[in-house]
């Protein structure tokens, strides 16, 4: 039996009691919130009952070293909102150490990427371990010589047990990549754009292998609703990003390169692809509408777009190669998660679609996921072929699908990200979805996101993002990495808290 560990946390006193109890990471969620809050005023966060929300880090918090205009955990200087997105969960045997020699930085580690720009995105280290604020918070990107970052719309991040390294993406177009980071101090940041190639990646997690998978967010040309008025709105938005995946020739060292592929799908034998001439042609294809139709599953296989053993280690454009090599492309992929006991060979990714309502309420473009999708992909033994099959079709309940994380082995959480075009346009805020694997069970709405008093100083209503479950040791996705395993997202823009999330019940 799978044992998590269980805190009630006072919510008014702080003080907190440790229980132990068997537990499949933070579930079992039996119960959602009836309601998603509506677009006015400033409504509280809503969870699951049986479920507390306990912040862990606020934007306004001072950083331990900062750096030029990096002094806040989620503010510049000069007040711009910095976005910490995806969370990584790190439990080290020993301590990684900091900017202050000799100081015991603890054992447990929250670390997020930033997704500010004007090269000033950042990496942070939340210290859960240390109460002293001075120490709270560790900047692990400082600004160099030319005053910046160099880094723009960091956003994915993972653990790389095989290289001891943590991986950060930066979801910047044709100007994105992957970031790795030493996991002890100092971190040494490098890129690597001749391994990974550009791309505005996302969603970043690595296999029982150490392959590393991608979804990249790359936002298509945007067509009218009705391709026979050219009056009609025009946020319809041609399939443009790509899922990802990097065998690398020596799992613990990237540098030495390895060979990005991407995924295809097969319809008739056929592949699904890209047309530059005809973004109207994609948007409506019948390929798309059938795509979309539950029930139905297409063959798919990867296919090597870039070799470093062949095509070197210059930098390189990895959407334009993925469309070249007849790739598949997805209305935005966002995040990506393995299924537990699947031995990596079933993972989920989710295309978060146009997020606009004058879209998804034309049923053609809703049947072709205009409201957002999550996807399944089902590898055979060698993990180079499979099948893909659509495992929800949003509507406007269940919409704008962002960041993936599982529950327990059962569960399947997706976070929304509707914007704030769409939360007016529907009087909704986002939601926390729960998801039964094998669909035996209707979604249940985890959370209720609500919206903090500083969303409106940063240009844009909350969002939750960085959502992981996780007991910080090995590969996320495994059932082992389920057990004594904790839950964290980010309530992003306003006031750019952090929560960990505890099941009390």
């Amino acid at each position: 039996m799978q044992v998590a560990r269980v805190l009630f946390l006072g919510l008014l006193a702080g003080a907190c009691a440790q229980l132990a109890s068997a537990q499949d990471g933070i579930g079992p969620i039996t119960t959602g919130v009836p309601f998603a809050n509506h677009h006015v005023g400033h409504p509280s966060n809503k969870i699951s009952p049986g479920f507390l929300m306990t912040p862990v880090a606020i934007g306004k918090q001072a950083l331990e070293n900062p750096s030029g205009p990096i002094t806040r955990f989620g503010l510049l200087s000069d007040g711009t909102h910095t976005e910490p997105d995806q969370n990584t969960y790190a439990v080290t045997p020993t301590n990684p150490g900091g900017p202050v020699p000799g100081y015991d930085y603890g054992r447990h580690f929250l670390i997020q990427g930033h997704e500010n720009g004007d090269n000033l995105a950042y990496v942070t280290r939340i210290n859960l371990d240390v109460t002293d604020p001075k120490h709270r918070i560790t900047l692990l990107t400082p600004v160099g010589p030319n005053g910046n970052t160099g880094f723009n719309s960091i956003d994915g991040s993972t653990l790389n047990p095989f290289t001891r390294t943590l991986l950060f993406t930066e979801e910047d177009d044709s100007s994105g990549g992957v970031i790795e980071l030493h996991s002890t101090w100092p971190p040494a940041p490098r890129v690597l754009d001749g391994i990974f190639g550009r791309a505005g990646y996302e969603g970043i997690r690595v296999d029982d292998q150490g392959n590393i998978y991608l979804v990249e967010d790359t936002g298509g040309v945007s067509v009218n609703v009705d391709p026979n008025d050219p009056n009609s709105p025009k946020v319809a938005k041609q399939p443009n990003s790509f899922v990802y995946r990097l065998i690398p020739y020596n799992k613990k060292d990237l540098s030495k390169g390895g060979k990005l592929q991407a995924l295809q799908v097969l319809m008739d034998g056929e592949p699904l692809v890209f047309h530059a001439d005809d973004p109207v042609g994609d948007v409506f294809s019948v390929a798309q509408l059938r795509l979309h139709t539950p029930g139905t599953s297409y063959p798919v296989q990867w296919v090597t777009i870039h070799d470093t053993a062949v095509n070197g280690t210059d930098a390189f454009d990895a959407n334009a190669l993925a469309k070249s090599g007849s790739a598949t492309p997805f209305k935005r992929p966002e995040n990506m998660s393995f299924a537990p006991g699947s031995r990596y060979h079933t993972f989920f990714f989710c295309p978060t679609g146009d997020t606009n309502a004058d879209a998804g309420n034309v049923p053609d473009l809703a049947e072709r996921g205009a409201w957002g999708s999550i996807f399944r992909v089902d590898l055979v033994a060698d993990g180079n072929s499979g099948e893909l099959s659509i495992f929800v079709l949003g509507d406007a309940d269940h919409s704008s699908f962002d960041n993936l994380a599982l529950a327990d082995s059962h569960t399947l959480m997706a976070t929304e990200d509707r914007g704030d075009t769409l939360h007016g346009q529907l009087n909704k805020l986002d939601s926390v979805w729960a998801y039964s694997l094998d669909g035996s069970e209707p979604p249940l709405r985890f959370v209720a996101l609500g919206r903090d008093t500083d969303s409106e100083q940063g240009g844009e209503d909350n969002e939750p993002t960085g959502l992981a479950v996780s007991n910080g040791v090995g590969l996320v996705g495994s059932q082992a990495n389920l057990q004594a395993a904790r839950a964290f997202v980010t309530q992003q823009h306003g006031k750019n808290t952090v929560f960990e999330i505890f099941n009390v019940q």
